[in-house]
């Protein structure tokens, strides 16, 4: 059966590097763009025709790291350092039925997409372990939207109060009692969910693939690392952790294995061409040349590690090390939206006020490069998705030149970065279906998915009131002893403008 064929006239199509958009029109064949060439270039006469006048092309951005449980959970915190948010777990994400899951991931693949994010890694959760029903209903409803998504369960075999050393002995009997029935399962039990998921997948061809999260590395045993890793190895998938996100988390590094996480991890053999860090805002200089010579991706979520606290990563010195570098949005619960524009601008921002060397800044081609091609990569699609090329994926995303962000429009690639805000978006298609058309998204009736989430977010309400109330009994606690614990001395020296050197120092302690 032949393929329906799709032209799109009229439009001009986003050169990153050049900081141009010529005017071009595209052929798509099926979900493949087959040609772009000169307007007025021929087609078939079948062809359906789009009328892309007045329109910016560019390819759709990618989110290299997000978690879809949060988008039921988001504005529910203000003052939240992460350790905080992960304290706040119970209350935030608890009690999810399997039609919550669905929801809340469809309301975030919606937001992405009306945002022109047409793909996404998703590090979902669910307590205590993953379910093979759970992520199918998470996948479809990236499916039910039209948008491509990497689903990886994330896991962990200790929780967080066991996670932090001393924190556990910190709390009184009584807390201790109550945060110990938030117990996960057993790590042979989660890998022996997560194999039955991949085994039995079949979303992969609706454009939702697994991968395997580890969630933090000192959440998980050695064991358990080294079983994730398997499972990577024996189908093919993506791994993806937290790394050095908090300076907390450098300190447990220190204290559990006498290294930072990503020594640690790389000591495991985990470290390679699928390995992606979220965050790393507090890799050092070793670390990042471990993650640039294995191969291996970052994703810089610059608007979650300012909202949680974390501070300010360094992707000049990623870029430096030849690290892979993709840019998102984190969660919506510790992140608030799913705006990848607002992070393209934050990860411009953030590299500018770490020092007055302006010539080291990043470039905004770096940064929208990121987040497609870099992004896509960090997915492992990297030869499907991120490009407008020939045999690249119709993932397309129609920037309106009417509207008052391109008024004027001086430099294509300087305004996505620096004054697109996502309501300039007009429609996007995905593999060559239009998704969003007109500011009207095609897939999902949103006044239905309302309704349908506020009846969860009141049943919710009610079902964790005793987790929200644990919450107020351990903030304090928890607020306190984790910024102490991040006290402890790390020698930071900056040199070179906003090219900053962590050279930790180790701290005396179990191993794990």
């Amino acid at each position: 059966m032949a393929k329906r064929m799709t032209v799109i006239r009229g439009g001009r199509v986003l050169d990153i590097r050049g900081h141009a958009a010529p005017k071009a029109d595209i052929l798509v064949r099926g979900d493949t763009i087959a040609k772009i060439g000169p307007p007025g270039m021929a087609a078939p006469p079948d062809a359906k025709v789009i009328d892309a006048r007045n329109r910016l092309l560019h390819p759709g951005l990618i989110n290299g790291h997000t978690h879809s449980h949060g988008n039921l959970a988001k504005g529910m915190g203000d003052r939240l350092t992460l350790e905080l948010l992960l304290t706040a777990g119970p209350w935030m994400s608890g009690n999810r039925t399997l039609e919550d899951k669905y929801l809340s991931s469809l309301i975030g693949a919606a937001e992405m997409v009306l945002k022109g994010c047409t793909a996404a890694y998703d590090l979902a959760a669910e307590f205590p372990m993953p379910s093979v029903d759970g992520l199918q209903a998470i996948g479809q409803a990236y499916v039910d939207v039209g948008m491509r998504a990497v689903l990886a369960p994330m896991v962990a075999d200790a929780t967080f109060f066991e996670a932090i050393p001393g924190l556990m002995e910190r709390l009184p009997p009584g807390l201790r009692k109550d945060v110990e029935r938030f117990r996960l399962a057993p790590y042979k039990a989660s890998v022996g969910q997560m194999r039955k998921a991949l085994q039995g997948w079949k979303l992969d061809g609706k454009g939702v693939n697994l991968a395997v999260a580890p969630t933090i590395p000192h959440h998980c045993s050695r064991e358990f690392l080294l079983a994730c890793l398997r499972l990577s190895r024996d189908y093919d998938t993506g791994l993806h952790t937290h790394v050095s996100e908090s300076k907390v988390q450098v300190i447990a590094g220190y204290h559990l294995y006498g290294s930072t996480l990503t020594a640690y991890m790389d000591s495991l053999g985990l470290v390679g061409p699928n390995f992606t860090v979220a965050h790393g805002v507090w890799l050092d200089r070793d670390d990042m040349k471990r993650l640039g010579d294995k191969g291996a991706s970052v994703s810089h979520n610059p608007g979650s590690n300012m909202r949680l606290g974390n501070g300010l990563a360094d992707m000049r010195g990623m870029l430096d090390a030849k690290i892979n570098v993709g840019i998102g949005t984190d969660g919506a619960s510790c992140s608030d939206n799913q705006n990848m524009y607002e992070n393209l601008r934050l990860a411009s921002m953030v590299s500018k006020v770490q020092g007055a060397d302006w010539q080291r800044w990043i470039t905004t081609e770096e940064v929208l490069e990121a987040a497609t091609v870099g992004s896509a990569r960090a997915l492992g699609l990297g030869d499907r998705i991120g490009r407008l090329e020939e045999g690249y994926k119709a993932d397309i995303v129609f920037l309106d030149l009417e509207q008052v962000n391109w008024i004027p429009c001086n430099d294509p690639t300087n305004q996505i970065v620096h004054t697109e805000d996502g309501t300039g978006v007009h429609s996007v298609m995905i593999g060559g279906r239009m998704v969003v058309e007109n500011r009207k998204l095609l897939t999902v009736d949103l006044a239905d998915l309302a309704r349908k989430a506020e009846k969860s977010r009141e049943r919710l309400e009610r079902a964790n009131k005793p987790a929200r109330a644990l919450y107020g009994r351990l903030e304090k606690i928890v607020g306190t002893f984790c910024p102490g614990l991040a006290k402890q001395p790390l020698h930071i020296d900056r040199f070179g403008g906003a090219h900053y050197h962590y050279e930790h120092q180790a701290i005396r302690g179990h191993a794990h």
